[in-house]
């Protein structure tokens, strides 16, 4: 027995040498980051290297917000960010469901279209996408244009279809025996119980969003509707570049999400194992 356990604290011991030094990798850019984001921009370009924060990160702030109204954009972001994912999880929570419960002619073909979309790179259907949402329906510079048109999302619909998959079939025929409705089998009983899987996809759908700054860039030419990535980039100009500003924006489009990680990473690790296990 005792030698088990020293085995196993030797694999342990053997197994945290290996992975402290990559998270020590991995996090140190975000540190530099935050060393960045409290100096000026002169200080960011010093030949020393500096690892202990500085005290300009409120002038960038400021600098940042004078520049760019960066919080207003900040909180463009914000709800755009939560209006999707609740409309992208619940949208391609019910596809997933139709896909993994009923049968339909052309439902393979259906599923492969699916599966071919996520091959495709997003440039592909990038223009066609813009023409149709500016031009035809005339929606540049809107909220609509923003949250609807990346809606569907072909890795979602594939992510609650294995979810729901694993779901066993007689719980859902003993429902409908007792006559319950199929939109309350849905709400009732599937989506509570998808809801690992739900809060994992919610949490990449949010970020998708978050991140995102190709198409808020190209549909949207008001300032008043920049969202904070697009904000950050105009202080990339010609002749200057507020180092510091983009910094201390990267700071705090970055600090949200790693706190919400943190907080939620149960969720999205037993939502990820449940549906890769069948």
């Amino acid at each position: 027995m005792k030698s088990k356990s020293k085995s196993t604290l030797k694999r342990s011991i053997a197994l945290h040498a290996l992975l402290v030094p990559l998270a020590l990798i991995w996090l140190f850019p975000l540190w530099m980051m935050f060393i960045f984001s409290t100096m000026p921009d002169e200080g960011i370009f010093s030949p020393s290297i500096i690892l202990t924060p500085s005290t300009s990160f409120l002038d960038n702030v400021k600098n940042l917000q004078a520049d760019t109204n960066f919080f207003g954009a900040l909180t463009i972001s914000i709800v755009v960010a939560i209006v999707y994912t609740i409309l992208s999880v619940f949208l391609t929570s019910m596809a997933g469901w139709a896909l993994a419960r009923y049968r339909f002619v052309g439902q393979s073909l259906v599923i492969g279209i699916i599966l071919g979309t996520i091959t495709l790179p997003y440039s592909v259907v990038i223009i066609p996408q813009f023409i149709m949402v500016a031009k035809n329906f005339g929606l540049a510079n809107t909220w609509v244009a923003l949250i609807v048109p990346p809606l569907f999302n072909s890795l979602g619909v594939l992510f609650m279809r294995q979810a729901f998959s694993m779901m066993p079939a007689e719980l859902f025929d003993a429902a409908r025996v007792e006559g319950v409705k199929e939109w309350q089998i849905f709400l009732r009983i599937a989506l509570p119980l998808a809801r690992p899987t739900m809060a994992a996809l919610a949490i990449i759908l949010f970020l998708a969003s978050w991140n995102n700054y190709l198409w808020p860039l190209l549909i949207n030419s008001r300032p008043g509707m920049m969202t904070a990535p697009v904000a950050l980039g105009t202080l990339i100009g010609l002749t200057k570049v507020s180092w510091g500003g983009i910094m201390a924006g990267a700071v705090m489009l970055t600090a949200p999400i790693l706190v919400i990680f943190v907080l939620l990473q149960r969720h999205f690790i037993a939502g990820i194992a449940a549906g890769a296990i069948k």
